[in-house]
C-alpha cells in the first residue's frame, strides 16, 4: 500500500503529524528492521571492531584501566563516540555496553533507511526490502572492505546520520544535509567528511541551472561545519606535533603495511574488481528503469524555494525525478572519490610517499556503501512499479521479474551469511577466518578453542595485577576485552597518532620478527630478557599450536588441576 496514497485519503492537516494508522505501520516496520539487523548482525560480542572501539572508549572514561597499553595510551581519534559510548563500560561489562551501543546504532541506520525509503518509494515495508538489498550489496559487492550492519563503533551512527542527512537531500531540504552530515563527521570524519563532498558535488550538478537555486553558503552548513569540528580536531590533534618525516613513515606504515587491504588498490585481488564492477553495472541498470521519466513538480520550479518542506517544496512522501537524480550524482561521486583512488594508486611506484599520504583518506569507503545503497533503492522501486517508471508510465515485465531475482537473491545471501556466522558459534572477533588461522576449523574445533581462550584469560584477570603487562599471541584481538590487561602490542590495535604508530611499529617487529613469519614470538632466552628491560613486561601468553607444547621457560598456567590445551603463560627469563 502506498503512504503518498495512505495520506491522500486522510487529509489531515500536516501540521498536526502523520495520522495515527500510519504512525503504526511505520512503527511495526521499524520493528522489523531492527528484527533483521539482529538476524544479520547479532553475534555474541566481540564483533569485528569492538574490542578496539570499547576498550579504547573505557580507555577514554577510566584512563588507569590498562594504563600500559600502547594503543590504550596513544591519541583518541573518535572522541566523540568514546564519550558519547564508553561510560557505560566503566560500571556495565563490554558485553553489555556492546548491546547498548548496538541497539542505539542500529535503530539510527533503521530510522535513516526508513525515512530515505519513505522519500523515494513511498510503501509500506519498502524500506525492509532495501535494507536487505543494501546488508547484501556491501557484503558481497564491496571493493575494500567497508561494513555497515554489525557491531558498534563509530562509522555506525555516522551512517545512521549520513542516511538521514541524504533522505533530506532527495527532498532537497539542503539545511539540514549539512547538519546532518557534520553531526556524521563528529562520529567519524571520513565518513560524514566524504559524504560533505559528494553531497557537495550532487548541490553543484543539480542545483546550479535552475532559477530558484538553493544556495551552499547557508547558516546550516555553518552549523554543521561546527559539528564536524568534534570529529575534525581530534583527528587533526594527533598529526599535531609531528615532524614531516615522522608524518610521511606513518601513512606508509598505514598504507603498505598495515592497512594495504583497505587502502592499496594494488593488493586487491582481481575478485574485488569483478564484484564491485558488477554492483555497479546491476545498479545503474535498475536506476535507469527505477527513476521516474516524468512527474509533475519536476520543472525549473518543481522543488520549492523554500528547500525545507514549505511552501511547495518537495513533497515529503513519494520521490519525484529530481530527487532521484541527487542521489544520482551522491552516488556517481563516490564511486568518482574510487576512480581518484585508483589513480593515487599508480604513484605507488614512482612517489610511493606522496600515495601513501593520499591514499590513507580511505577513497573507496563511500563507494562501497554509497552504490548497494542506490541499487537496492533502485530494485525495490522497480519491484513495486511507482507512477511515472517506465516509458508507458509502468515498469515493464523484463525489469520487474530481475528486480524480483535480485531481491530473492539478497535474501539468501544475507540469510546464508547469517547462518554460517550462528554455526561457528563463536564470536565474529575470535573467528578463525578473521584471525588468519586455519580458517577452514571445523565449528566444534573453533568453539574448543574459544573456551581455551576464555580460560586463560579469566585466570589472568584473576590472579594477576591489574597494571600487569603481557606479551600475547599474534592471532588474536580480545586480550583486552576477556582479561583486562594491557599488551606489549597487538596487530588490531594499532594507535593513530605518528609518534606512537611509529612506536608500534618498532614493538611488532621486534616482538614478531619477519624471520619467524611475524606470526611467533622468539623464545631465546637473550632476547626475552631484552623484552623484559625495554617494555617491563613479565610473562607471555602463547599459542601452543604456533610454539609448540614445551618451550624451555617457567611455566606459569596451567598447572594441575588446570588444564588448557591451546594456550599457556610462561615466565620470561
Amino acid at each position: 500500500m502506498s503512504i503518498a496514497r495512505e495520506l491522500n485519503r486522510q487529509p489531515s492537516d500536516r501540521s498536526a503529524g502523520i495520522p495515527t494508522g500510519i504512525r503504526r505501520w511505520l512503527a511495526l516496520e521499524l520493528a522489523l528492521l531492527m528484527a533483521l539487523f539482529l538476524i544479520y548482525g547479532g553475534d555474541a560480542p566481540p564483533m569485528v571492531n569492538e574490542a578496539h572501539y570499547l576498550a579504547q572508549a573505557k580507555h577514554f572514561w577510566q584512563p588507569d584501566w590498562c594504563s600500559r597499553d600502547l594503543f590504550l595510551a596513544s591519541g583518541k581519534a573518535h572522541a566523540t563516540f568514546y564519550a558519547l559510548f564508553g561510560w557505560p563500560a566503566t560500571f556495565l561489562s563490554f558485553e553489555t555496553s556492546a548491546w547498548i551501543g548496538r541497539t542505539i546504532g542500529w535503530l539510527m541506520l533503521a530510522l535513516g533507511i526508513q525515512r530515505l525509503t519513505w522519500c523515494l518509494v513511498p510503501r509500506y515495508l519498502a524500506s525492509l526490502g532495501v535494507a536487505v538489498l543494501w546488508i547484501a550489496g556491501i557484503e558481497f559487492g564491496n571493493f575494500a572492505g567497508e561494513w555497515v550492519v554489525g557491531g558498534i563503533e563509530g562509522k555506525v551512527p555516522a551512517y545512521g546520520l549520513v542516511l538521514l542527512g541524504l533522505a533530506e537531500m532527495v527532498s532537497r531540504r539542503w539545511g539540514r544535509v549539512w547538519i546532518y552530515f557534520g553531526a556524521a563527521s563528529a562520529f567519524h570524519v571520513l565518513v560524514g567528511g566524504w559524504s560533505v563532498i559528494a553531497a557537495a558535488i550532487a548541490w553543484w550538478m543539480t542545483e546550479r541551472g535552475r532559477g530558484d537555486r538553493e544556495p551552499l553558503f547557508r547558516p546550516a552548513l555553518f552549523v554543521g561545519g561546527g559539528l564536524s569540528l568534534f570529529g575534525l580536531v581530534p583527528a587533526l590533534w594527533l598529526t599535531a606535533g609531528a615532524t614531516p618525516e615522522q608524518s610521511a613513515e606513518a601513512a606508509r606504515i598505514y598504507t603498505y603495511f598495515r592497512l594495504p587491504h583497505h587502502l592499496l588498490p594494488t593488493t586487491f585481488p582481481w575478485s574485488w574488481y569483478v564484484r564491485h564492477g558488477l554492483l555497479i553495472g546491476v545498479t545503474a541498470f535498475a536506476f535507469a528503469f527505477a527513476r521516474p521519466r516524468e512527474a509533475p513538480g519536476d520543472g525549473a520550479g518543481g522543488d520549492g524555494a523554500g528547500g525545507d518542506g514549505a511552501g511547495g517544496g518537495e513533497s515529503r512522501v513519494g520521490g519525484t525525478r529530481s530527487g532521484w537524480n541527487r542521489l544520482g550524482w551522491f552516488v556517481t561521486a563516490a564511486i568518482g572519490f574510487a576512480l581518484c583512488g585508483l589513480l593515487i594508486a599508480r604513484l605507488a611506484t614512482t612517489q610511493p610517499d606522496l600515495a601513501a599520504r593520499l591514499l590513507r583518506y580511505y577513497w573507496f569507503r563511500l563507494t562501497d556503501v554509497a552504490v548497494p545503497l542506490l541499487g537496492a533503492l533502485s530494485v525495490i522501486g522497480l519491484l513495486v512499479g511507482s507512477k511515472g517508471m517506465g516509458s508507458k508510465g509502468t515498469v515493464g515485465r523484463l525489469p520487474r521479474f530481475s528486480a524480483l531475482a535480485v531481491l530473492l537473491v539478497g535474501v539468501v545471501a544475507v540469510g546464508w551469511s547469517s547462518y554460517e556466522r550462528m554455526r561457528i558459534g563463536v564470536p565474529p572477533s575470535v573467528s578463525h577466518r578473521l584471525l588468519g588461522w586455519n580458517a577452514n576449523a571445523s565449528p566444534e574445533a573453533q568453539q574448543r578453542i574459544f573456551r581455551d581462550w576464555l580460560a586463560v584469560c579469566r585466570w589472568i584477570h584473576a590472579t594477576t595485577p591489574q597494571d600487569e603487562l603481557f606479551l600475547t599471541p599474534r592471532h588474536q584481538q580480545t586480550f583486552k576485552w576477556y582479561a583486562g590487561r594491557a599488551e606489549v602490542v597487538n596487530w588490531k590495535d594499532v594507535p593513530q597518532d605518528a609518534e606512537s604508530l611509529q612506536t608500534w611499529t618498532h614493538r611488532f617487529t621486534r616482538v614478531f620478527p619477519q624471520r619467524l613469519g611475524t606470526m611467533r614470538v622468539s623464545i631465546q632466552h637473550a632476547t626475552l630478557r631484552e623484552f623484559r628491560e625495554e617494555f617491563g613486561v613479565r610473562s607471555m601468553v602463547v599459542d601452543r599450536r604456533v610454539t609448540g607444547v614445551h618451550l624451555p621457560l617457567v611455566k606459569i598456567y596451567p598447572r594441575e588441576p588446570e588444564r588448557n590445551d591451546t594456550y599457556a603463560i610462561y615466565e620470561l627469563p
